[in-house]
């Protein structure tokens, strides 16, 4: 590599020959080392918005997307009640498994691959569950941001998640500054 005075005042002429590419080659960026995004959906407009960022996430790192729905348990005593309950579960994980099929259609870049799963059972249990079998590098969901009596009786399932997650949870609020925008938005642009 030579470097000579240019015909042009203050700037200089770089001459490089075969072997001296490799000095001025720009180092490649590494895309983020997420292989796997779990993102639990409850069919809510939040839900929604997180599926909109594990699509970015994904697309940036090509990695693959599991949307997870958890239909909760019914509490009831069979004894007292004329109707089946885990009847009823059944019938909503259906349900809830064509909404899914049909959200990652519309929702997620068709680049990506993507997996639905719909599970019975306490929505904390079975999301850091299929986080563990799935071995998530990233979980992205919403949180609604229960305040008072409502948040100390129920508690926040992201912030149960976010405890006891075996991976790092990003946590997406109602109104906040966002980055991603979703498929509809970006047609409409």
């Amino acid at each position: 590599m030579k470097i000579r005075p240019s015909i042009h005042p203050g700037a200089v002429t770089l001459e490089v020959n075969r072997f001296d590419t490799e000095l001025l080659a720009q180092p490649a960026k590494e895309p983020l080392a997420i292989h796997k995004i779990l993102v639990p959906v409850d069919f809510s407009p939040f839900s929604y918005k997180s599926i909109d960022y594990a699509s970015a996430f994904a697309l940036q790192s090509n990695a693959q997307i599991m949307l997870l729905h958890v239909v909760p348990l019914n509490y009831t005593d069979a004894e007292f009640i004329a109707f089946d309950s885990a009847e009823l579960e059944k019938q909503a994980a259906d349900a809830a498994k064509v909404h899914l099929d049909q959200l990652a259609t519309e929702r997620v870049d068709p680049e990506l691959t993507i997996q639905t799963r719909v599970v019975v059972g306490r929505s904390v249990d079975e999301i850091v569950k299929a986080a563990e079998e799935l071995e998530a590098d990233l979980i992205i969901m919403s949180t609604h941001g229960y305040t008072g009596f409502k948040h100390a009786f129920l508690g926040s399932t992201t912030e149960n998640v976010v405890r006891y997650a075996p991976c790092p949870v990003l946590t997406l609020r109602q109104r906040e500054h966002d980055f991603v925008c979703s498929s509809a938005e970006k047609d409409n642009a």
